[in-house]
């Protein structure tokens, strides 16, 4: 017989929400029990690999646990984050993997049982009570499923999507008709975005041991995976710490899309689904070498060694989508894209009119399918100097299942459409996810009401006024939370939603630039290329300026063609580009 352990809040998952949201229950003091199947925390950001996280990057959207994360990982990681061209923080996952296990360690009420996997729940699709696990059985008074796939969401037969939905359910304009999800076989085919099993490689500076090519190997596969011949150019875009490389690669590269339905098919389907994917990992891994020397080999101390994955080979894949629940409300693509001529899109509301928003994000809509560039309506802009996304609110109701009580969900099966998924399963904004997640359980607990009955108010409260990681639920560019007048600013725009400008600017005086410990200062020629567009001449290098700062932001687009400019930041090779953390003209 199971021992049955009882507690306030069970999360099961130790993915990216999952963690967050055991942390912020824990923090605000109730008993919480965390079960995770492998031995780190984190999900995408550690476990799959990914330590190369996007969106949430401007320093405004830098709150809440990933704020935190971030502040951590600075702390703690030799060299900084400043290394590769597809983000602007990337990192030994080790380190990240050791932040989370930290934390979860520090906090008494908080249980953290590694190596287990549902089985079962208690209850049914109207109350949940606990899950059954391989080796223990726990009762709850309020449940999160924080799963990579939504798997108390099968367990418990409660309603959800997996797939297309088409354009005539939400008049997403992405979305396909119903007479092309007939028409095109790739609709079925690629039921949910391609995950990725990342690999690890590292330059060893001369002969490293060789890669063996999979009998599945087929360099056909990745004919025009890059576009230079130059190496740095193509490993560049994830370089890590101790010239490592995260290989994370979309098209024609290690994103694995085949035979997708197995993922929900059962333990033997999905058993065979990861031995291909992490083969395919390795075809291209021994690709790679092939073509740049055998200099580039395999990382082989990155990860733990296990069954399936570790060593250089992530310890899980990078799943890009789950089943996603059935929600009172559902977040489509409508409620992603920026109003017209503005950089962000309205603030979610309820059907009494108050703002329901938990989490921001600002990521473009991104979607990955093998060989097929499926096109999407644009939410980026031009901002500081480079690319970024337009930014959003999350609703409360997207954690909760429409008829289900004592469950929460916060990782990439929230109630969102196919089309949404693209720019809500990031990994900083599933750890906001997550982080309300968490907190929404544990007021649930506080009150003795079912988190469906919770005030959205006193959540987002508790969210803006928590002592450890206060969380922006209003997306403004040039408030970060350094500034005197963030918690007003984020609550002026909650109890007068009809103000929230739709810039995303509050105006006034900015916060004071950070001026980072590690920064440089370079002196030059200003130039402005274009709209968004500047650089800087040293006499010597051509850097790309960039700023994360809404101060340095406007400074830059008041700034005349070919001034002298000294600019302190944050030097990036990579990229090519400073970020740029102060200015003196």
């Amino acid at each position: 017989m199971l021992e049955t352990l009882r507690t306030d809040v069970l999360v099961v998952g130790g993915g990216t929400g999952g963690t967050a949201a055991a942390l912020q229950a824990a923090r605000r003091g109730v008993q919480t029990i965390l079960v995770s199947e492998g031995a780190w925390l984190g999900g995408m950001l550690t476990s799959a690999g990914v330590s190369a996280p996007d969106g949430n990057e401007l320093r405004a959207f830098q709150t809440g646990i990933w704020g935190a994360f971030l502040r951590a990982l600075r702390q703690r990681q030799p060299g900084g984050l400043n290394h590769a061209w597809v983000s602007f923080f990337t990192y030994d996952p080790r380190v990240g993997a050791q932040i989370f296990a930290d934390w979860v360690q520090a906090l008494p009420n908080l249980h953290w049982i590694q190596g287990d996997r549902p089985r079962a729940v208690i209850g049914d699709r109207d109350r949940l009570r606990g899950v059954e696990f391989e080796r223990v059985r726990v009762e709850a008074k309020v449940v999160i499923d924080g799963t990579e796939l939504g798997d108390l969401l099968a367990l418990a037969d409660v309603p959800h999507r997996w797939g297309w939905e088409p354009q005539e359910q939400w008049q997403e304009p992405s979305a396909p008709t119903s007479a092309q999800l007939e028409s095109d076989d790739r609709y079925q085919r690629y039921p949910v975005q391609s995950p990725t099993w990342v690999v690890v490689m590292k330059d060893y500076g001369q002969s490293a041991p060789l890669i063996p090519a999979p009998r599945s190997y087929n360099p056909n596969l990745f004919a025009g995976a890059w576009q230079t011949p130059d190496n740095l150019a193509f490993l560049d875009y994830g370089r890590l710490p101790s010239d490592r490389f995260m290989i994370n690669w979309p098209g024609p590269g290690n994103d694995y899309g085949e035979g997708l339905q197995r993922l929900i098919q059962g333990d033997r389907a999905h058993q065979e689904w990861m031995q291909e994917a992490i083969a395919h990992s390795q075809a291209f891994a021994h690709h790679i070498q092939a073509h740049y020397g055998d200099r580039y080999g395999l990382a082989m101390d990155q990860f733990p060694n296990q069954a399936i994955g570790g060593d250089a080979f992530a310890l899980q894949p990078y799943y890009r989508e789950s089943r996603r629940v059935i929600g009172s409300t559902t977040v489509t693509e409508l409620d992603l894209l920026p109003q017209p001529q503005g950089q962000v899109a309205k603030l979610p509301c309820n059907a009494a009119g108050q703002v329901s928003a938990i989490a921001i994000g600002n990521y473009a809509n991104d979607h990955h399918y093998p060989n097929w560039d499926f096109k999407l309506q644009p939410k980026s802009m031009r901002w500081g100097g480079r690319w970024t996304g337009t930014a959003f609110s999350l609703p409360y109701d997207c954690l909760l299942p429409a008829q289900t009580e004592g469950l929460l969900v916060c990782e990439k099966n929230i109630a969102v459409s196919h089309i949404a998924n693209g720019a809500t399963r990031l990994q900083p904004v599933v750890l906001g996810l997550g982080q309300a997640a968490g907190m929404a359980a544990a007021l649930a607990v506080e009150q003795n009401c079912d988190p469906r009955s919770l005030s959205v108010r006193d959540l987002q409260e508790a969210l803006l006024t928590d002592p450890d990681a206060p969380q922006a639920i209003v997306p403004l560019y040039d408030t970060p939370p350094e500034h005197p007048d963030w918690l007003a600013r984020q609550r002026h725009y909650l109890d007068q939603p009809e103000s929230y400008p739709a810039t995303g600017e509050h105006g006034g005086v900015p916060a004071q630039p950070l001026i980072s410990a590690e920064a440089k200062t370079l002196t030059g020629q200003f130039e402005q290329l274009g709209e968004q567009n500047y650089q800087l001449h040293d006499g010597t290098n051509t850097w790309q300026l960039v700023t994360l700062d809404a101060a340095i932001d406007q400074h830059f687009k008041a700034l005349s063609d070919r001034t002298l400019l000294s600019v302190a930041g944050l030097l990036n090779p990579a990229g090519h580009w400073l970020i740029a953390e102060a200015l003196h003209a």
